[in-house]
């Protein structure tokens, strides 16, 4: 019956993946005994299936029960989707330290040796930090939940409280964050280390010669706060989203809020007057890769004077077309 396979997946849902298997052939056993005690072998009917669930109690109770130990910093709901985040994180830090080390070398070879100590001196501060920033995001949403709506069990819990089984065809694909997530995390990384790295880079002869930086070095440093807000606001999203798998009208709203809140700092940010690298087309002409008065550089003036509106009505329309596109999946799986 539904409402059974509904209240089995409420109980495994809360407990670690290895013992997920194991439980759910447990209670199908434990469920179909108690009903044939009170059915001696006759068809079952829906009231008689929720007596049995309102015996066996509120599915979270039943998982705490079930759980091996009780003490942990993240609960087995969010383990899995923790020890995801956990990796990408890792890995994307590993990968970006890496990068801008392969950079200084390239851009000063003579410095080998320094860049090479800086290098293993940053895995004992940003390993700690990443580990750290990790576990307490997982933390703050664990502790949003418990002591939110989905975990209340003060009330009187009844089988209609029950969560509706997952469709596979409405889920969110577990890609689309992951993907996300790791994007977010490389960019932070890069925003970390230097505003080097978002500008117009330079080669000659298949080797790096130079960047010209699209942001104002001398103010870069009075919006890191700012930029890392924002960064982590999406990381925090799409976490979310992983953790909870489809979309339900709270997650639309609670993306919808945050993407709100990216596109007002990032107009705070972008309709600064010291945001923008004020000398930048004079630095791509001293790089050589325009000349002044030519059609390229008139043309490359044009979009850099507008680069601030097609930022705005790029993260306006990215905020409305992400409205519709939740509003939509949710509409379906309402249906």
């Amino acid at each position: 019956m539904e409402i059974i396979d509904r209240y089995i997946y409420a109980v495994t849902q809360r407990l670690p993946q290895s013992q997920r298997a194991d439980i759910s052939q447990e209670l199908k056993g434990l469920i179909t005994d108690m009903l044939e005690e009170r059915t001696d072998g006759k068809r079952t009917t829906d009231k008689e299936a929720e007596q049995v669930l309102l015996e066996l109690g509120d599915p979270k109770l039943l998982a705490e029960q079930y759980r091996e130990t009780k003490k942990y910093i993240i609960g087995p709901e969010f383990y899995d989707p923790f020890m995801t985040v956990m990796k990408i994180t890792l890995y994307s830090v590993v990968i970006v330290m890496s990068f801008e080390f392969v950079i200084q070398i390239i851009m000063n070879p003579a410095s080998l040796l320094e860049q090479f100590v800086d290098y293993i001196v940053s895995f004992f501060t940003m390993i700690p930090m990443a580990i750290g920033w990790v576990i307490a995001v997982f933390v703050l949403l664990e502790y949003v939940q418990v002591n939110g709506q989905d975990l209340n069990i003060e009330k009187n819990w009844t089988p209609s409280d029950l969560p509706q089984l997952p469709d596979l065809k409405r889920q969110i694909k577990r890609s689309e964050p992951i993907t996300a997530i790791i994007f977010f995390i490389i960019v932070m990384a890069m925003a970390v280390f230097s505003s080097n790295y978002f500008g117009v880079w330079r080669f000659e002869t298949g080797e790096f010669a130079t960047v010209v930086p699209f942001l104002n070095e001398d103010t870069y440093s009075g919006y890191m706060l700012f930029i890392l807000l924002i960064l982590n606001l999406a990381i925090v999203k799409e976490i979310v989203k992983l953790i909870k798998g489809k979309w339900t009208s709270k997650l639309l709203i609670f993306t919808v809020v945050i993407d709100i809140i990216t596109v007002v700092v990032v107009l705070l940010m972008v309709t600064g007057p010291d945001f923008w690298n004020p000398a930048f087309m004079q630095e791509l002409e001293q790089a050589g890769m325009i000349t002044e008065r030519s059609e390229s550089y008139e043309t490359v003036e044009k979009i850099w004077e507008t680069a601030t509106l097609w930022t705005l009505i790029l993260m306006i329309v990215g905020l409305i077309w992400n409205i519709i596109a939740g509003w939509l999946k949710v509409r379906k799986m309402n249906k």
